[in-house]
C-alpha cells in the first residue's frame, strides 16, 4: 500500500470503483487501511483547496478540512437503498463548515459525479419565500449577479427541482417566472477526472467557486435581512 503522501486522485478514484463494486462491511474491513489513508490524504488535498479560496474570501481563513468533509458511512435508517458505504468524498464549504443553512459550496469527488456546486440547497418553505421577494424586489441586480458570460460558461444551468407552475402569490406570466419557479439557488460545474491532474487544482476550483460568491452573498444578506 502506498505512503499517504504518495496518493493521488487516481488512486482514490480507484478505491471509490472498488466500494461501488463491493459495498459491504466485510470487504470494507480488509480495506479499512487503504481507506483510512485516503481519507487522511483527503483532508490535506481539501484544506489546499479551502486554503485557496480564502485568499480570495478571507471569511475561511480559520476553516478546516476537518469540519467540512462528510462521514463515508451512509445513513440507511430511512432508505431502500442498504449499502453501508458511499461512492464518493464529499465536502460543504462556508465559514461555518458543512453546519450551515446558508448558501455555500460543495464539491462532490466520486464514481460517477465530479462537480463543483455553489448555492443554497433545500431551504425551509419560509426561507425560500423570503428569498423569492428579494430577488424579484432586485431582480437587475441579481441577474447582474448570476448571469454573466463567465458564469453562464462555467455554470451553464440551475441545478435542482423546479415548480411546474408559479408559486403562490406570483402569476405564472411573471415576466422573471424562470427564477421564481426555482425552489433550490444553485448552481452546478461538471468537472472531468482530469481536472486533478493539473497541480494548480486547487486555485482554479477556488477561481470557478469565487464566481458565485456575490450570488451567495446576496442570498445570505437575504435571509439575515
Amino acid at each position: 500500500m502506498k505512503k499517504t503522501e504518495e496518493l493521488t486522485f487516481a488512486d482514490l478514484f480507484a478505491f471509490l470503483q472498488a466500494v461501488k463494486d463491493n459495498n459491504n462491511r466485510e470487504w470494507f474491513a480488509e480495506h479499512k487501511a487503504e481507506y483510512e489513508a485516503l481519507r487522511a490524504w483527503w483532508l490535506v488535498q481539501l484544506q489546499r483547496l479551502i486554503d485557496a479560496m480564502a485568499r480570495l474570501d478571507p471569511r475561511l481563513k480559520f476553516v478546516e478540512a476537518r469540519d467540512c468533509t462528510y462521514r463515508f458511512y451512509r445513513d440507511t435508517r430511512f432508505s431502500p437503498d442498504k449499502t453501508p458505504y458511499k461512492t464518493y468524498f464529499s465536502a460543504l464549504i462556508s465559514p461555518r463548515g458543512r453546519h450551515t443553512d446558508y448558501a455555500c459550496s460543495y464539491l462532490h469527488v466520486g464514481v460517477d459525479e465530479v462537480a463543483l456546486y455553489s448555492g443554497l440547497w433545500a431551504p425551509e418553505s419560509k426561507v425560500l419565500k423570503k428569498i423569492r421577494k428579494a430577488i424579484i424586489d432586485n431582480v437587475d441586480e441579481f441577474r447582474s449577479l448570476v448571469e454573466t458570460p463567465e458564469i453562464l460558461r462555467e455554470f451553464p444551468d440551475w441545478w435542482g427541482p423546479k415548480l411546474k407552475t408559479a408559486p403562490k402569490g406570483y402569476s405564472r406570466d411573471h415576466p422573471d417566472i424562470d427564477l421564481l419557479r426555482l425552489t433550490e439557488y444553485g448552481r452546478c460545474h461538471e468537472l472531468k477526472r482530469s481536472f486533478f491532474d493539473r497541480a494548480d487544482w486547487p486555485e482554479e476550483a477556488a477561481r470557478i467557486f469565487d464566481l458565485l460568491r456575490p450570488m451567495n452573498d446576496f442570498i445570505n444578506y437575504s435571509i439575515d435581512e
